[in-house]
């Protein structure tokens, strides 16, 4: 019979689409069950994001392969004891907590196309001797904040154009369209005027293409794919006729954001306007779409930050939900089975019937350990966890967490009317290592586990 029954991990959400963003706090837990007492190296669990593409051409007899990866950042946190030989595990249910703060910079947004993905995920992996490692991993969605340098993204664009018609017409036609802005969120709807001027002696028939554009790269190569993903027609506009066109055209809610932060994939949008004449070519005006994440363009259309309480600023336009601990007060000495993990702790899970129930552990043993930081050149320290380290689920404190009180009035100053304000008091935060190797920009570099 197998030692290891099953291993699992989960995350909490921070808001009601389940996404999360530069600077963004992951909380959940790692939850390992033993059929029997066994002996393990190492436990641990890992966040990381990467991105990578793949694509292969037939020139001939011979299939060339192209492929590039990209690393934006790995955290690392040991669940048991790190450099230990051996750590013996009793059997029953483990739930271990865990507490990551995503990095800030420029990061895209999650995607999968047909020849390259952009993915950030947690993993958790068991090693022990002499056996195959056990993993679980589960992904995040990830919008990215980053805001593409566009100059006034709320503001409207427009151009015009004009088209002689030829050798088999007679005269000219002009047409000029306003976008009513240049950054919009999947979903909302695209609000067009277009003035068409013609003078000639043929009809001309306004058409609208929403079109996607994916490119990816490596290896000095490209391989890029298009496609219409909206389309309007209207009726056609006769010889020698003016006329204005006022129309509404909606951006799928299927579409992801645009994606220009990244060194191996790109994703655009473009908008073309564009007069369809039988035996000529059509004349068109072309505009560059950015489609951001809805939560960006609020923050444009209000010029407001939405702060968070947990885990310092956020990215989240949802607030994020309390932490509960359920009906188990937590201790911050307490350690899960004697080994607390790093930044989280063990708590017993519910109870099911037929399943065995969590070891009654011995108090803590080890103190905190830090949080491994790799694939990132300027880490970000984790935040002081509000629940502590492990808990067992036999050593668990009497009490909650403390009750934080506000700050009370400052003194008055008895020769002034006003109160005499002191300095406050600030805390200093412990200093994330560094390491030495940037996978920011990895080119064709396969990242590291």
């Amino acid at each position: 019979m197998p030692s290891v029954e099953s291993l699992t991990v989960n995350y909490d959400f921070l808001n009601e689409q389940g996404t999360f963003s530069e600077g963004d706090i992951v909380t959940g837990n790692v939850t390992l069950t033993l059929a029997k007492d066994t002996k393990v190296q190492s436990l641990f669990v890992k966040l990381k994001g990467d991105a990578n593409v793949r694509w292969s051409e037939k020139r001939g007899d011979k299939t060339k392969v192209y492929s590039a990866d990209t690393r934006y950042f790995k955290l690392k946190q040991f669940l048991t004891p790190e450099g230990s030989d051996e750590t013996a595990l009793p059997q029953g249910i483990h739930v271990y907590k865990f507490r990551f703060q995503i990095p800030p910079g420029s990061m895209p947004s999650s995607f999968k196309g047909s020849y390259g993905k952009i993915v950030y995920k947690i993993e958790a992996k068991l090693s022990r001797s002499w056996r195959m490692n056990d993993t679980a991993e589960k992904e995040l969605v990830f919008i990215s904040k980053f805001i593409p340098s566009l100059q006034s993204p709320m503001t409207p664009q427009s151009g015009s154009t004009r088209k002689e018609m030829g050798l088999f017409s007679k005269g000219h036609v002009e047409f000029e369209a306003v976008l009513n802005k240049k950054a919009f969120g999947a979903g909302e709807n695209m609000e067009l005027v277009l003035s068409v001027d013609n003078p000639s002696s043929k009809k001309v028939k306004p058409k609208l293409s929403l079109t996607k554009k994916i490119t990816y790269y490596a290896r000095g190569s490209t391989k890029s794919s298009t496609d219409e993903i909206n389309k309007m027609v209207f009726d056609p506009i006769e010889q020698n006729t003016k006329k204005e066109l006022k129309c509404v055209m909606e951006i799928p809610a299927d579409q992801g954001p645009s994606i220009q932060n990244c060194d191996i994939i790109k994703l655009e949008y473009t908008l073309k306007v564009y007069l369809d004449i039988s035996f000529a070519f059509d004349p068109e005006i072309i505009f560059p779409i950015t489609i951001l994440h809805s939560d960006v363009v609020s923050r444009f259309q209000h010029n407001v930050a939405a702060p968070s309480d947990f885990g310092g600023p956020s990215n989240s336009v949802f607030p994020p939900p309390a932490v509960s601990m359920g009906p188990y007060p937590v201790s911050p000495q307490a350690g899960g089975y004697g080994y607390p993990a790093a930044q989280g702790f063990s708590a017993p899970p519910p109870e099911y019937p037929g399943q065995p129930q969590p070891y009654a552990a011995p108090p803590g043993m080890y103190p905190p350990l830090p949080p491994t930081y790799e694939g990132y050149s300027n880490a970000v320290p984790q935040q002081p966890f509000p629940y502590g380290s492990g808990v067992s689920t036999s050593h668990l404190s009497p009490t909650g967490p403390p009750n934080h009180q506000p700050p009370s009035a400052p003194p008055m100053d008895p020769q002034s009317s006003s109160p005499s304000l002191a300095p406050p008091a600030y805390s200093s935060l412990p200093s994330a290592p560094l390491v030495n190797e940037n996978f920011l920009s990895q080119g064709d570099k396969a990242p590291l586990e």
